[in-house]
């Protein structure tokens, strides 16, 4: 009966980050795999759903466009948003309010991806995009392999630093390109793309006349002087671009589910149908302690920084100091994108089951976020070697936590402290 089963369905796999995390159960490891954080959420935010909840807000809420907490999302992003980007939207027509910002995301490539549309996304990025395109239909192409060969587009950025070479998106670009993804602040690396890289690929959607797509989920965590652009601000962007977030990450509460999509008003009343049609409504008592946390004075977003900053430059000394080469300092998001030892042979994969069996901890391969298949076109396999070199560690973890972590390492450091 597997037969039975659909094309999109038998692409789609079980997350290698959700196996590893089950593995980090059984074995009682550290989960630096999984991008949540293991400490509370602010106080203020829990106590708001909480009394949601006992002052029953309990039923759908998305068909009830007058809700308070539907619309007053809705008028604080708007505010949010041309605050902090100088964008004027409005709040009546162009938001829609979805179950976190996974299916914001997925929502938007349903309403805008057909059968045979291309999709251009930057490698590595997260695995949702893709599964997300192959369920519309959509072919996401490496830019160096012909369609006949490969069905997926992906244009790598370039190690160490994970730039953009202009050439290579230009190239990836066809008469069927219909989207352009963009995730930055950057999962897995901590990229934060360039005011000039964006312009590039601004200047490729008007030119092409193709949509954009962003995650925008770590907006709001970004380290040092790096401040985050939203791709919508440039010239000819607003009207063809979907925006999607969260209050997941910012507020550290991966569970709620409460997410987001930005865009002109046809693109967020297509959203919007779709979102009801799957889910029909985010939780309804997180929607109304989302106006609280939308609400937070500028302080909390300062204390989100430095405190992220803080653990981001912990694991970076502690992976250093045992021989992780760390040439990218991540500039925002809540990952570390290490590369493996010179003189380690092992593949990330065959690390990462090393580092779980005998020091405890979890972190993910990351082979898993890289996706152009250059060898299948006769290119030589050195020319993408470092594709099995990376593993990228979550740093939104407790001081305890990384404490614990580094701890454990030492049950892999030889006599001179450097991982065995």
């Amino acid at each position: 009966m597997e037969a039975k089963l659909s094309r999109a369905a038998k692409k789609l796999t079980t997350s290698p980050i959700q196996e590893l995390s089950h593995l980090a159960q059984c074995c009682n490891a550290i989960n630096l795999a999984e991008g949540f954080p293991d400490f509370p959420a602010p106080l203020h935010i829990k106590n708001a759903a909480v009394s949601a909840i006992n002052s029953d807000f309990n039923q759908y809420s998305v068909l009830v466009c007058n809700l308070r907490h539907v619309q007053g999302i809705c008028d604080h992003l708007s505010q949010m948003v041309k605050e902090i980007h100088g964008l004027d939207i409005n709040p009546l027509t162009d938001v829609a309010i979805c179950c976190g910002q996974t299916e914001a995301f997925a929502a938007a490539i349903f309403a805008t991806i057909d059968a045979g549309d291309e999709v251009i996304l930057f490698d590595p990025s997260y695995e949702t995009y893709e599964g997300c395109i192959t369920m519309a239909g959509g072919v996401p192409v490496s830019y160096l392999l012909p369609i006949f060969i490969s069905n997926f587009i992906h244009v790598p950025l370039d190690p160490p630093q994970w730039t953009l070479d202009p050439s290579k998106l230009l190239r990836s670009l066809t008469e069927r390109t219909k989207a352009i993804v963009l995730n930055s602040p950057h999962n897995p690396t901590g990229k934060v793309f360039t005011k000039e890289e964006l312009e590039i690929i601004a200047r490729a959607c008007c030119s092409q006349d193709c949509l954009a797509i962003t995650d925008e989920v770590y907006e709001h965590i970004t380290y040092d002087t790096v401040k985050h652009i939203s791709l919508a601000i440039f010239p000819g962007m607003q009207e063809r671009t979907v925006i999607t977030s969260s209050l997941s990450k910012t507020f550290s509460v991966t569970g709620w589910r409460v997410g987001w999509a930005i865009g002109p008003a046809f693109l967020a009343s297509a959203i919007r149908n779709i979102h009801i049609k799957v889910t029909d409504s985010a939780p309804a008592p997180f929607q109304e302690a989302a106006l609280t946390a939308l609400r937070s004075p500028p302080e909390y977003f300062q204390t989100l920084k430095s405190d992220y900053q803080s653990k981001r430059d912990f694991i970076v000394k502690l992976l250093a100091g045992v021989g992780f080469k760390i040439q990218f300092i991540p500039q925002g998001s809540i990952f570390l994108f290490a590369e493996l030892p010179e003189d380690c042979l092992l593949s990330d994969v065959e690390f990462v089951k090393k580092l779980i069996l005998e020091a405890g901890v979890v972190a993910v391969p990351g082979q898993g976020f890289f996706h152009a298949n250059l060898s299948s076109n006769g290119i030589s396999e050195g020319s993408c070697s470092y594709q099995k070199r990376y593993i990228r560690f979550a740093f939104c973890k407790s001081h305890e936590t990384l404490a614990a972590v580094s701890e454990r390492l030492g049950n892999l450091l030889n006599g001179e402290g450097f991982l065995r």
